[in-house]
């Protein structure tokens, strides 16, 4: 069993005194179904699951009828009681039946059972719901493994953890045998990847073949999707774009261009196309800034926009070769530079950040820009052991109105803070987080409008 992160919101949801339905979203085969199993069998007295996928039947439960006698039907469907407060329904696979999502409205409200749901984006926006449960739904949004749950399944120490975000957050130098540990432990997540199939299998094995045999799989499974749920006029199209993204990610400066596709590719015919496979969870856009400043999504080019993996272990699989063996050797050479992007671009979807770059040729390229608070944190990723030399950032920096003050270079080095910049290994990726939002009270005085009814 692989420790994921979805187990603690779930807890927290499980809090609640006002439970909604909770609904995991996410691309295929990244682990939804098994950890709501997990967690209901785990958490509740009575755990019933009905899978829409490998049990065809299952949707004629929720043809007809209102909620008390959906339940009834489900019992004697799973030959399973609900017990009262103590029970867990896992709608698994909940966009092959439409009419199930519409039924969690009065499902929630009648009480007598808690909720969870598992769909792709995609397959809940491309097959017709009737109704949809607005206010009765909470949105649980899933990813691979990222790097820390890929560290918990190969056996990384919790005492590392504590160690190493210590050393993250006094800015100070990893000891030098754990800081090589753990280059080669983040070099083996880029190889492997956070696909839990894949991960599972080389945990038991420590066989890279036989975690790329799953890649592969994987691979195999989203080109298939294209054809089962896109629109006949957008397979092609799709499925193009779907094969282009590791060779572009590999040309120079990581740009997508229609124009690689077909010369008289236009992106009003092609934009449709970009959401079906952001929405199937299988792309990542990265979309370039007019400028480097808040709000970014303000700042936001649609048209110009680099697409990522939404897994670095299938972007290896999807064309790399052996590119795996030479990341186990910490062979980072500049041909791994989308690679290593990738996988930093992974890491920060992976906490729910919206991705940015900038992209002007009078400054040059900085890899990830996030809003943090009132300021813009610029994060530059480096592969190469020249990682110091940055004259992108240099020029960005020196643009005062942009107040580029936030900097953080990640790269094979140690902790180090040198002119303003904060040098971090790239395995710390996984304790940067922007600060939360506050919620700050306003009180609204009205007794000026007292004053002038009073007079």
């Amino acid at each position: 069993m692989l420790k994921r992160k979805i187990t603690n919101q779930l807890l927290e949801w499980k809090k609640q005194s006002s439970r909604k339905a909770a609904l995991i979203l996410g691309a295929r085969q990244i682990g939804k179904s098994t950890s709501a199993a997990e967690f209901g069998r785990a958490y509740y007295r009575q755990f019933i699951e009905l899978n829409f996928i490998d049990d065809l039947q299952a949707a004629s439960i929720f043809q007809d009828g209102n909620a008390r006698e959906v339940l009834q039907s489900l019992q004697t469907y799973t030959g399973q009681s609900i017990v009262s407060g103590e029970t867990l329904i896992l709608l698994d696979e909940i966009q092959e039946c439409p009419r199930a999502r519409t039924m969690l409205k009065f499902l929630v409200q009648e009480g007598s059972a808690d909720y969870i749901a598992t769909g792709s984006l995609l397959g809940l926006t491309e097959k017709t719901v009737p109704s949809h449960p607005v206010g009765f739904e909470i949105d649980l949004p899933m990813y691979p493994l990222d790097f820390e749950e890929f560290c918990w399944a190969v056996g990384i120490p919790e005492s590392t953890f504590g160690y190493l975000k210590e050393r993250y957050e006094q800015k100070q130098p990893v000891a030098e045998a754990v800081h090589l540990t753990m280059m080669k432990t983040f070099f083996l997540y880029m190889a492997v990847g956070g696909m839990p199939e894949a991960v599972w299998q080389y945990t038991r094995s420590s066989d890279l073949l036989e975690a790329e045999r799953v890649q592969k799989a994987i691979l195999d499974l989203y080109r298939q999707d294209i054809f089962k749920y896109a629109r006949f006029e957008d397979q092609r199209k799709i499925r193009e774009i779907y094969d282009a993204i590791p060779s572009q990610l590999d040309a120079k400066n990581n740009r997508f261009k229609l124009s690689k596709l077909s010369p008289h590719a236009r992106m009003n015919r092609f934009e449709n196309s970009f959401l079906w496979l952001e929405e199937a969870g299988v792309a990542l856009p990265c979309f370039n800034l007019s400028a480097p400043v808040i709000p970014l999504k303000l700042n936001e080019k649609r048209s110009l926009f680099k697409l990522y993996f939404c897994d670095t272990g299938l972007l290896c699989a999807s064309s790399l070769g052996s590119v795996q063996y030479e990341l186990l050797n910490g062979n980072l050479s500049v041909n791994f530079g989308s690679l290593l992007e990738n996988t930093i671009a992974q890491e920060l979807r992976s906490k729910n950040l919206p991705l940015y770059y900038y992209d002007q040729k009078a400054v040059g390229e900085l890899d990830f820009l996030v809003q943090n608070g009132t300021h813009v944190d610029v994060l530059e990723i480096k592969s190469g052991n020249d990682y110091k030399k940055h004259a992108a950032l240099n020029k960005a920096r020196s643009i005062a109105e942009w107040h580029l003050d936030h900097n953080l270079i990640f790269c094979k080095g140690n902790v180090e803070e040198e002119d303003g910049i904060l040098y971090l290994p790239l395995y710390m990726i996984m304790f940067y987080q922007p600060e939360e939002k506050k919620i700050q009270q306003f009180s609204l005085d009205l007794s000026a409008l007292t004053d002038i009814d009073e007079n």
